[in-house]
């Protein structure tokens, strides 16, 4: 399967420079957060795919303006071709703005999904918009990933694990992709395409 990733920054490349064959030959479409609504409802209008995302710590906009076309899959087991996609967005509590979380408070979200996870029988990808603790994430507070899903990586193994919220711009230790135990890693800033065999 051929999955374009996007997070954190709308890419010329797609949008200015719009070519519909750019988008041409993907199965997916997944967003890892904080990307304006309008880009993600762009791309749904000319992809012959589904667009499916998570909220960043920036998307509290999608309020009013939510991705016309699109689909969230926050605090949910999507499904499609076979694949099982866990969605759950948001970022580290910081200022206390929306899609802002304690650890406690995704944990929580985790274990409401639980049973979702059970009836799907495991997960295939994880998307979020914060990395996982201890996993390409940062050392101040709004950057720091959550344990939680590093012990989600543990427990279930998916095959891929999409991520934003660490930007390209941030220094020298961004990495695009890594791998954590048998799950490979990818950091979605801008645009990323992955070719993905679960």
């Amino acid at each position: 399967m051929k999955i374009l990733a996007i997070a954190d920054l709308e890419s010329r490349y797609l949008w200015d420079f719009f070519e519909k064959s750019k988008i041409e030959g993907y199965d997916l479409i997944i967003s890892a957060g904080d990307l304006a609504p309008q880009y993600l409802s762009f791309l749904a209008t000319y992809a012959k795919v589904p667009v499916i995302y998570v909220h960043g710590n920036h998307d509290a906009c999608y309020d009013e303006t939510p991705p016309d076309g699109c689909i969230c899959i926050d605090d949910t087991v999507y499904e499609y071709k076979g694949l099982r996609i866990l969605g759950l967005g948001g970022s580290m509590c910081y200022n206390m703005g929306e899609f802002q979380y304690t650890e406690k408070e995704m944990h929580t979200r985790f274990r409401k999904v639980k049973r979702k996870i059970r009836k799907a029988g495991g997960i295939d990808i994880l998307v979020t918009h914060s990395p996982a603790a201890g996993i390409n994430d940062g050392d101040d507070l709004p950057h720091k990933g959550f344990q939680v899903f590093t012990d989600i990586l543990d427990t279930y193994e998916p095959g891929l694990y999409i991520h934003g919220h660490v930007h390209k711009t941030y220094g020298r230790r961004f990495k695009t992709e890594d791998t954590h135990g048998k799950t490979r890693i990818v950091n979605a800033f801008e645009r990323v395409s992955i070719d993905f065999t679960p």
